[in-house]
């Protein structure tokens, strides 16, 4: 029942394996020369017997670049086993990948990046970008790059520093420096096998490589990686929040439109009063889980001023866009849990064919999760499905098991460790939602529920009557009986679920009519009320502002302004929903989304401290 749309951006992800990839014949290539574009091989992962590996082509040159081809050579040991974001093939021991069709061209100055994941220890050599050197100098007969330096040692850890120290690179001509990487991006270049990084975080988690050029300023591979957590910070122990989850959703479109970064939570103050976010939302299409946004999701560029860390993405970092960010909040606040939600609104319809083989929807849910670019990024996965066995977008005949025996797949997939939620209906009619499927079994599988509690009544009901969308309790005059957090939640423990695994859902927006005379719900109306990005809702940072609050009822507030009508909740309305779910013994709340909140965060704020 939540807001759904999403903002049309992104390219599609490949992710297939070698057998399936065929080699495409594109169109003839530009001038990329050895002096108008590069080529970069970074290793982005090692888990001992297999890796993952970025080559990132960059046009150097003042004119576009219609096409590439990047050739390499690996060790017979070592291979590819999948890619992604180009056309991988092989003869033997040499390697070429081609653009896919909507990243051949590369304008000056732009840069393109594919990945893939190998087995073997090996390096690549004898890289050639279109024929050229991928270095982007002149070609020196004779004159190889530089190898692989040994992976560093991390020793002297503090709580804000750590010495490294390598094994020198070999290099025909010489070894002329080193950079040294931190997660990805260069913090320095050194002259020696040896560097102290200071100013980090007490507490906190950091990968470092390294990387050898020469005296022609060829780099060579980059270094296997070591792991490194400063001490002090408290570790991971979460700040006091008596055990209650505080958990809000960020949705991947929201840097287009909305302008809302992930940096927005801590400038907003609320990365330090939540417990865990649900980012939202990966695809569920053929049976299996898949990438939503890639280019918002691990490609986006973020500037020095939108990044977390305050440090700006580099064209050549293994991992970019909101994944990167969030991992950058982690080593911030260690203590927030992220999960990755799968489905919602637009995307439930996949979930049909993934309960025709629950076992093999877990095990490529799985296998993207833990993806070796992003893998340490999320703690577990949420199931958005909207709706078992019912309708939402579209309607579900799966029967009453199929959302347990999904969850169960899950649950045996990732482990006794990993964090297993998913947003429910809340429905609580007679012979509604709830009744059609077997929460209860599926509980056993889960940590907690997000009950959507919010959206009962809306604008889709053009000519009204008005009716708050979010009412805690039952009114004399309600639309529909059951349409009420206490109705939803009364039904879910009565069927056997256990007050801790169900949260209270908090709607941070409002829904609204037009044409609306009354004060009082209850109004006819002629239509849905204008809102910023959708008729019929608007943000109630919006809403504060432009249709101030006129009463309450049944714990949701409303306001009529004009001819419009809108119900909302407020922090007063929150705290009093918290104190409501306190008393019933909820494992917490949740909400929809961070962007709908003040620049301060007073809604997260009103939930956090309401919560006991």
């Amino acid at each position: 029942m939540r807001l759904r749309h999403r903002a049309a951006a992104g390219f599609a992800t490949l992710l297939l394996p070698m057998a399936g990839l065929v080699a495409l014949t594109g169109p003839a290539h530009a001038a990329a020369t050895a002096s108008t574009a590069t080529a970069t091989f970074t290793k982005t992962s090692d888990w001992g017997g297999g890796f993952g590996g970025s080559w990132t082509v960059k046009n150097t040159g003042t004119s576009a670049i219609s096409s590439w081809t990047v050739e390499w050579d690996y060790p017979s040991d070592t291979k590819v086993t999948s890619a992604w974001d180009a056309t991988v093939t092989n003869s033997g021991n040499h390697w070429t990948a081609k653009n896919v069709g909507w990243n051949g061209s590369i304008a000056p100055g732009a840069s393109v990046s594919f990945g893939f994941n190998g087995t073997g220890s090996g390096s690549p050599s004898g890289c050639t970008l279109n024929g050229g050197s991928c270095d982007g100098g002149p070609s020196v007969p004779g004159d190889n790059p530089p190898s692989a330096p040994g992976a560093p040692t991390a020793s002297g850890v503090t709580d804000t520093s750590v010495k490294l120290s390598w094994s020198a690179a070999t290099d025909d001509k010489g070894v002329k420096n080193y950079d040294v990487l931190r997660d990805g991006k260069k913090i320095a270049t050194v002259t020696t096998t040896s560097y102290t990084d200071s100013g980090l975080t007490a507490g906190s988690d950091y990968s470092y490589s390294v990387q050898a050029r020469d005296t022609a300023d060829q780099t060579g591979p980059v270094s296997g990686s070591v792991a490194v957590h400063t001490t002090g910070g408290g570790g991971t122990t979460p700040p006091p929040t008596g055990g209650k989850v505080k958990l809000g959703y960020f949705t991947e479109w929201g840097i287009y439109g909305r302008n809302y970064n992930v940096k927005n939570l801590v400038t907003s103050g609320s990365a330090a009063k939540i417990t865990h976010i649900n980012y939202a939302f990966g695809n569920v299409t053929g049976g299996k889980c898949a990438i939503g946004d890639s280019y918002a999701d691990y490609d986006k560029a973020f500037t020095a001023d939108q990044s977390v860390s305050g440090v700006a993405d580099t064209w050549d970092q293994p991992l970019r866009g909101n994944f990167n960010q969030l991992r950058e909040l982690k080593a911030k606040y260690p203590n927030i849990k992220i999960l990755w939600s799968f489905g919602g609104w637009t995307w439930s319809g996949g979930f049909g064919d993934a309960a025709k083989n629950p076992a093999a929807f877990a095990q490529s849910c799985y296998d993207l999760v833990h993806d070796p670019r992003w893998a340490d990024v999320f703690d577990g996965i949420d199931i958005d499905w909207e709706y078992p066995n019912d309708c939402g977008l579209t309607c579900d005949t799966s029967g009453p098991n199929a959302f347990k025996n999904l969850m169960a797949a899950l649950r045996a997939k990732f482990g006794s460790s990993a964090l297993i939620t998913a947003a429910t209906s809340a429905d609580g009619s007679a012979g509604g939602k709830i009744d059609h499927t077997d929460y209860a079994g599926a509980s056993q599988y889960v940590d907690w529920y997000n009950v959507m509690t919010y959206d009962f009544f809306g604008a889709w009901d053009a000519k009204g009557p008005t009716a708050p969308h979010s009412p805690l309790t039952s009114y004399s005059g309600i639309p529909k009986d059951g349409f009420t957090t206490a109705d939803a939640m009364a039904k879910y423990k009565a069927q056997g679920v256990p007050a801790k695994k169900l949260l209270i859902g908090i709607g941070f927006y409002g829904r609204g009519w037009t044409g609306v005379t009354q004060d009082a719900p209850g109004g006819t109306a002629t239509g849905a009320a204008p809102g910023t990005y959708e008729a019929g809702i608007e943000d109630y940072k919006v809403l504060k502002a432009s249709c101030p609050v006129t009463g309450t009822i049944a714990g949701t507030a409303y306001a009529h302004c004009g001819s419009n009508w809108w119900s909302y909740d407020t922090p007063s309305t929150i705290k009093s929903k918290m104190s409501w779910a306190n008393g019933q013994g909820l494992g917490g709340a949740f909400f929809w989304e961070f962007s709908g909140d003040t620049s301060d965060g007073e809604l997260v704020n009103a939930l956090s401290s309401g919560l006991s």
